[in-house]
């Protein structure tokens, strides 16, 4: 297993054998308008350059993961870079079928038993912010990838820390976790996803696992910074089970 952090959520997943692309969101630096009613309402998204260029990332991708439709998961460069023909993996129908109208013509509604080239995919559940936030935010999945020549990795997506994701690490043991961790929030609502403390009890529920902090410092709301998570973990004394990537 090889996993690449791209850029915001955007990670390159090599596992066994199989090239995989998770939520990609290519645009260059500054195409959109910031996500109003948050910080950095000066800064267009998103906020940093791709690490390599888009041919290098989609070049060989064996197939598209899609944990939700926000543009910062799924953005129009995406849909115009991707072979129309590659498989795609959604969280639903109704997301299915957005993605067939942007003219993909191999899309898949992720299941709790999807096989991939003999890799297991596994939908979980996640929540993308506490109380009245999530009718905003509306539905997200996470996935867990296992196959029998490789550790099992749980992909957690825009969740925030409950007992979805506590179940989905106790159910199938998960020894590489990544979580999107960047504190994304509005001005009123909450965290969308991750924060420090959401973090820590992920740790607490898999102490043997690695996890993987993805999904930061790269659109306007994010409130959890790189340096400020690496401080926190070395504090509570899990810095050897908790790595924060650079792009």
């Amino acid at each position: 297993m090889n996993i690449q952090q791209i850029r915001n959520a955007t990670l390159i997943v090599q596992y066994a054998g199989k090239k995989f692309l998770i939520d990609p969101f290519l645009a260059e630096k500054g195409t959109y308008p910031p996500f109003p009613n948050s910080l950095r309402q000066d800064q267009n998204n998103p906020l940093v350059n791709l690490p390599s260029s888009i041919d290098e990332i989609i070049d060989n991708v064996d197939a598209v993961i899609v944990t939700h439709l926000h543009l910062d998961h799924y953005d129009d460069a995406a849909k115009e870079a991707l072979p129309k023909d590659i498989k795609m993996f959604v969280q639903n129908d109704e997301d299915a079928i957005a993605v067939k109208n942007d003219g993909f013509q191999n899309v898949e509604v992720l299941q709790e038993d999807t096989a991939f080239e003999g890799i297991q995919l596994i939908k979980t559940k996640g929540e993308h912010g506490r109380g009245e936030i999530l009718k905003l935010a509306g539905l997200v999945c996470g996935v867990v990838f296992k196959h029998h020549t490789e550790k099992t990795l749980y992909i957690a997506g825009d969740t925030v820390w409950y007992e979805g994701v506590q179940k989905a690490i106790e159910t199938h043991h998960p020894e590489i976790i990544v979580v999107n961790a960047g504190d994304n929030q509005f001005l009123e609502g909450g965290s969308l996803v991750m924060g420090k403390d959401d973090v820590y009890e992920v740790q607490k529920v898999a102490p043997a696992a690695k996890i993987i902090a993805s999904h930061m410092e790269a659109v306007n709301h994010w409130t959890l910074s790189r340096g400020e998570l690496k401080s926190y973990i070395n504090e509570k004394g899990i810095s050897e089970s908790v790595f924060v990537p650079e792009d």
